[in-house]
């Protein structure tokens, strides 16, 4: 921990409503399980938490990095020298009465699935399985089997990283594409999202969330840390399949491997570093570009 985070530390320990972690391994906190340390890992457990965090941070000019479940995170093997704050502490998940959800930025998208099931809600079925929050969903506009957030979306709440205040956004608002929205360009922190839903059977529901955990089960490599599909699927084409067609499937480089279950995957099959994977990725893309001419465009976020 350098002396600037030290002190950054010592300003945010009072108050009681961040959790503070010095020296974190960042492989703890993402699922591909790769990642050196953040010289402080801060949760916020309230929403003044986070402002004083991002407050005391722009006065000591210490870098600061916000982080949801990590599922498709790649930290260097350097760490991060600043503070990664996790918006793991605003988890909450509440059905109303009128078909809405409300969901915190750090609830997991299969928590708020189940509990649309439980209130009888449909249209969340998709997203069962798909191993991220609810803030990374609402700034990816994660997507499966044809649903997507911004089908089910009706407003989200955000902080605006430059004022430090709080404001809503529409679905409008969102200028939401594919596996992209207007957060993914501004210094918004997303704090809550609003799911409208339609009334259904849970029964039904159950045996849709079901039926899509057995598809990814069967289809997708989980029993390996991963970050998911590794690139954006290029119109017209199909990323496993050029991958698998250009013999790649099973290649390695270091502990980092294209699945051989699912070909558009890297896996870490056991002390791979982020030196690996991204030397992976890289050669996939030029054998992809050289067999296809097609850039493939990377999903992972490197954080270094």
């Amino acid at each position: 921990m350098t002396d600037q985070i030290r002190r950054l530390a010592e300003e945010l320990s009072a108050g009681g409503d961040i959790s503070l972690f010095p020296d974190e391994p960042m492989n703890r906190h993402t699922s591909f399980r790769i990642g050196g340390p953040a010289g402080l890992f801060a949760v916020p457990h309230t929403t003044e938490g986070l402002i004083r965090i991002l407050d005391e941070a722009r006065k000591t000019e210490a870098r600061t990095y916000i982080l949801g479940n990590g599922s498709n995170v790649l930290f260097d093997d350097c760490g991060f020298d600043g503070v990664v704050v996790s918006t793991g502490g605003f988890n909450t998940v509440t059905a109303e009465e009128d078909g809405r959800i409300s969901a915190g930025a750090g609830a997991s998208l299969s928590s708020v699935c189940k509990a649309a099931r439980d209130a009888s809600l449909t249209g969340l079925e998709f997203a069962y399985g798909i191993p991220g929050s609810v803030g990374g969903a609402v700034v990816m506009n994660a997507g499966a089997y044809g649903g997507e957030m911004a089908q089910v979306i009706e407003s989200s709440r955000y902080l605006d990283r430059e004022t430090l205040e709080i404001r809503d956004l529409s679905l409008a608002g969102h200028a939401y594409g594919y596996r992209d929205s207007v957060y993914r360009h501004s210094d918004r922190i997303v704090l809550s999202a609003a799911f409208r839903l339609n009334k259904g059977r849970s029964e039904e529901i159950a045996l849709a969330m079901s039926d899509y955990a057995s598809r990814r089960t069967s289809k997708q490599p989980l029993e390996y840390p991963s970050a998911g599909s590794v690139f954006k699927r290029p119109e017209g084409h199909f990323v496993g399949q050029m991958v698998e067609e250009s013999g790649l499937k099973g290649f390695r480089i270091g502990g980092a491997e294209v699945s051989e279950k699912h070909a558009g995957f890297i896996v870490n099959r056991g002390g791979a570093t982020s030196r690996d994977v991204l030397a992976l990725v890289e050669h996939i893309r030029d054998t992809v570009r050289r067999n296809y001419g097609v850039e493939l465009e990377c999903e992972i976020i490197h954080v270094k």
